[in-house]
């Protein structure tokens, strides 16, 4: 019997709900956050109201722990005409960089960024995969809410209650979309596992009720 999409997007996502969401914000520190290396945060990241802000230059911020298998929600707002966003599977390639795919998060319509593409717009993987539907994104200044999910080599970016991307890492149209992207030379890129990334483009930025959920 043949399975609806629907189906299988309940499937995956039910899937992931085994264990208990946890915070991976307190409201009040940068507990389980680090900049580069270990690093402290840099000045550009504050904490304010129970809301984690990036305003000017502060560096990105990693995850203490590295995931797998997982469905991380976040809410997030932006300035107008501002650039940034999330990243997952990070590591360190080469020894060198910390990279990931990227969750875009952007203003469209008044962000260069905006117009080369829907490849590089908001919930895409970023300069790899386009969404499959109009991203229901928000006008910078209000809050969206996010979610990325990832079992198994499956991925689904989802904005504001909506399901706008899937790509599965193991087939043969990612690897021609990773091919064509500028990560392409980038050895061992995104692996299946790694950190999550807060990042920074020196753009304003706000951050609340991040959660992770990871299956038992």
């Amino acid at each position: 019997m043949k399975t609806t999409l629907p189906l299988l997007v309940l499937v995956l996502a039910s899937s992931l709900h085994a264990g208990d969401p946890v915070s991976l914000f307190d409201g009040k520190t940068f507990t389980g956050w680090s900049g580069p290396e270990g690093a402290k945060p840099g000045p550009g990241w504050t904490i304010v109201d129970g809301e984690l802000r990036l305003d000017g230059k502060g560096g990105y911020l990693l995850s203490e722990k590295e995931y797998t298998n997982f469905d991380f929600e976040w809410e997030w707002k932006i300035a107008e005409a501002g650039n940034n966003g999330v990243k997952y599977w990070v590591t360190q390639v080469g020894g060198k960089e910390w990279l990931g795919i990227e969750y875009q998060m952007l203003d469209d319509e008044k962000h260069p960024d905006g117009k080369n593409g829907p490849k590089r717009q908001t919930a895409s993987f970023y300069d790899i995969q386009a969404p499959t539907v109009k991203p229901p994104v928000r006008v910078a200044g209000e809050w969206n809410q996010s979610r990325i999910v990832a079992k198994d080599g499956k991925l689904q970016h989802w904005l504001n209650g909506v399901l706008v991307g899937e790509a599965e890492t193991n087939s043969e149209l990612w690897k021609a979309n990773l091919g064509a992207s500028k990560f392409k030379s980038k050895e061992s890129f995104a692996p299946g596992r790694g950190k999550i990334m807060l990042t920074d483009h020196s753009d304003r930025t706000w951050y609340r009720n991040l959660r992770i959920t990871v299956p038992d």
